[in-house]
C-alpha cells in the first residue's frame, strides 16, 4: 500500500539532517518545517488541510526533531481521526521534554540517548537497508548536536551546524519546497569533505563556494547577486499568487525576502507589469519599492503611518499578526489594505 508523507521537522541541522534521511528512502513526501510554539500548530493545520484536500487515501503524517505539548499531540490525534482518510502518525524525537507525551501516546517515540537524524535512519535503515554516506552524515550530526565534545565527528560536524543555520538565503516560509532542495544540496556537498583531511577545516574554507554552487547558472557572480537572481526568478514564477493590489496599482507581497532594495527593484526591473514590492517582517514592519507608477511614500502613509521617498518608504501596520503560513499573511495584508480606504486622486504619483 503506497502512502503519501507529510514530514514535519524542525529548522536546524538535525531537523533537516532528518528530511534527508526520508528523502532518501521515499519518493511521494512533502516537506514542512517548524521552529516551536504556535508554529507547530499552523504547520499541523496546513498539513491537515493538505491531505483534506488530496485525492491520496493513504498518509503518514511524520514529525521529527520536534517535541509536542500534551495539548499539542491531543489536538493532532482528534483532527486526524475526524479526517475521512487513513492517517498514521508516527513522531521520532529525542528531548526528555516530550516524556509526558511518550508515556501517553503509542505514535510518539522518544529517545535522549541519540539525536533526531540518527533515531530516523537506525528506523527506516532497519527497514530498507543501509546506507554508508547516510550513517556517515547521521555520526557527524550525532556528534554535535548531542554535543560528544570528544567523539571524532564533533569539530566537522560543529562547522555543519554553522552552515545550515547560515543558510537563509531562501526564505522557508514562502518558498519551502526550494528551501527544503537548498538544504538538501547543502548536505550533500558536506559529505564530499569527509574523507579529506582535516574535513572540518576544508569544509569551513569552502562553505562561500559550495553555497554559490546551488545558485550559480551560466554565469558567476557575486553571492549577493546570485541569491537576488534566483529570489527574482522564484518570484516571477509566484507572482500571480504573490500579487497584491492597491487601488488601481498590482504589486507584490513577501515575507522578511530581506535585502529589500536590492531584490525589489531588480523583480521590479524584471517585471514592467507590475507597480509595486511589498515585504512585510514578522515586526509588523513594512518596505515599499516602486519603479515610479505609484507613490509609495503616500501609500505608507496611508496604510501604515509610514512614509519616505516616493519609490522607497516604509510603515507599520499594528493590526498585523505574524504567522508562518504565506496565505495567511497575505489575506491579512489584503484585509488591511481593504479596510484603510483609499483616496485615488491622492494616491496616483503621477
Amino acid at each position: 500500500m503506497d502512502y503519501k508523507i507529510y514530514h514535519l521537522s524542525h529548522t536546524d541541522l538535525d531537523g533537516y539532517g532528518c528530511q534527508m534521511i526520508t528523502n532518501h528512502y521515499f519518493k511521494n513526501i512533502e516537506f514542512f518545517n517548524s521552529n516551536y510554539g504556535k508554529e507547530i500548530n499552523e504547520r499541523i493545520t496546513q498539513i491537515i488541510n493538505a491531505i483534506a484536500n488530496s485525492e491520496i487515501k493513504h498518509n503518514l503524517i511524520l514529525i521529527t526533531d520536534l517535541n509536542l505539548t500534551v495539548d499539542q499531540a491531543k489536538e493532532l490525534e482528534s483532527k486526524v481521526k475526524i479526517n475521512q482518510k487513513d492517517v498514521k502518525l508516527l513522531l521520532l524525537d529525542h528531548h526528555k521534554s516530550g516524556q509526558d507525551c511518550a508515556s501517553e501516546f503509542n505514535w510518539y517515540f522518544l529517545d535522549d540517548s541519540r539525536c533526531a537524524t540518527k533515531i530516523t535512519y537506525d528506523f527506516f535503515s532497519s527497514i530498507m537497508g543501509a546506507n554508508e554516506k547516510l550513517n556517515k552524515l547521521t555520526n557527524v550530526i550525532n556528534a554535535v548536536d548531542i554535543w560528544l565534545e570528544n567523539d571524532k565527528e564533533f569539530e566537522l560536524g560543529k562547522v555543519c551546524l554553522g552552515l545550515i543555520s547560515g543558510a537563509k538565503e531562501i526564505n522557508r516560509i514562502m518558498f519551502p519546497k526550494e528551501n527544503a532542495e537548498y538544504m538538501f544540496s547543502l548536505l550533500k556537498k558536506i559529505q564530499l569533505y569527509f574523507n579529506k583531511k582535516n574535513p572540518h577545516i576544508a569544509l569551513d574554507e569552502a562553505v562561500h563556494s559550495i553555497k554559490k554552487s546551488f545558485f550559480r547558472t551560466d554565469k558567476d557572480d557575486t553571492l549577493s547577486n546570485l541569491v537576488s537572481s534566483y529570489n527574482v526568478d522564484l518570484l516571477t514564477k509566484n507572482k500571480k499568487l504573490m500579487n497584491i493590489d492597491y487601488d488601481e496599482f498590482r504589486g507584490i507581497l513577501t515575507y522578511n525576502i530581506g535585502n529589500v532594495s536590492i531584490i525589489g527593484n531588480d523583480f521590479l526591473k524584471s517585471n514592467p507589469d507590475y507597480d509595486f514590492f511589498m515585504d512585510i517582517t514578522s515586526r509588523r514592519t513594512i518596505s515599499l519599492r516602486a519603479n515610479g507608477k505609484v507613490d509609495v511614500s503616500k501609500m505608507a502613509a496611508r496604510i501604515g503611518n509610514g512614509g519616505g521617498h516616493p519609490n522607497a518608504s516604509g510603515g507599520l501596520l499594528n493590526s498585523f499578526k505574524d504567522s508562518f503560513v504565506y496565505e495567511n499573511i497575505k489575506k491579512q495584508v489584503e484585509d488591511i489594505i481593504l479596510t484603510k480606504g483609499i483616496n485615488k486622486e491622492n494616491q496616483n504619483g503621477k
